[in-house]
């Protein structure tokens, strides 16, 4: 989790907003239930605002993470046109460390605008670094409305859990 939390406290110095939304957003209200949903990489929801797409570009690199956009390395320069660019087409970026961690930031959450989760967000205290997090009843309605099987089986699979959890949020 250090590598996750370096690269948030990475963003917040870059004045970058994004919203921390998925499992591993569902895991921060799981934690304080004893209960940990598992996936591979981590969701940031980011506005469609060029300029802190760029910042969060920064960030991402200064945080040592390699950025990808489907099999390739994301294009240079990294400026507003090629911000621009991505937030038209709503394409996902992806960030990679040499530790494995895969963090998607992302212009799209299923269901919701930005500016919506952003207002409702919750902060999480993750070993000292805020983490702004998407409410879970937005997280689960975004992946019902995705309909991928992935999601549904998440689901299905955690019914009783997040049930008891949504009580919470």
């Amino acid at each position: 989790m250090a590598e996750f939390t370096a690269l948030v406290r990475t963003l917040q110095e870059q004045n970058v907003r994004f919203v921390l939304i998925g499992v591993w957003g569902a895991n921060l209200y799981a934690i304080t239930a004893g209960a940990v949903f598992t996936t591979e990489d981590r969701d940031l929801f980011l506005p469609p605002d060029p300029d802190n797409l760029v910042r969060a570009w920064q960030a991402a690199e200064a945080a040592d993470f390699t950025l990808w956009c489907g099999d390739e390395p994301l294009d240079v320069p990294r400026d507003r046109f090629l911000a621009d660019a991505i937030i038209a087409r709503r394409m996902l970026v992806r960030a990679g460390d040499e530790h494995s961690l895969l963090v998607d930031l992302t212009l799209v959450m299923a269901g919701f605008d930005f500016e919506t989760v952003w207002n409702e967000r919750r902060i999480f205290v993750v070993e000292g670094v805020e983490v702004p997090v998407a409410r879970l009843s937005h997280i689960v309605q975004s992946k019902a409305a995705v309909g991928r099987d992935k999601d549904r089986l998440f689901l299905a699979t955690h019914a009783d859990a997040l049930k008891q959890l949504l009580g919470r949020d």
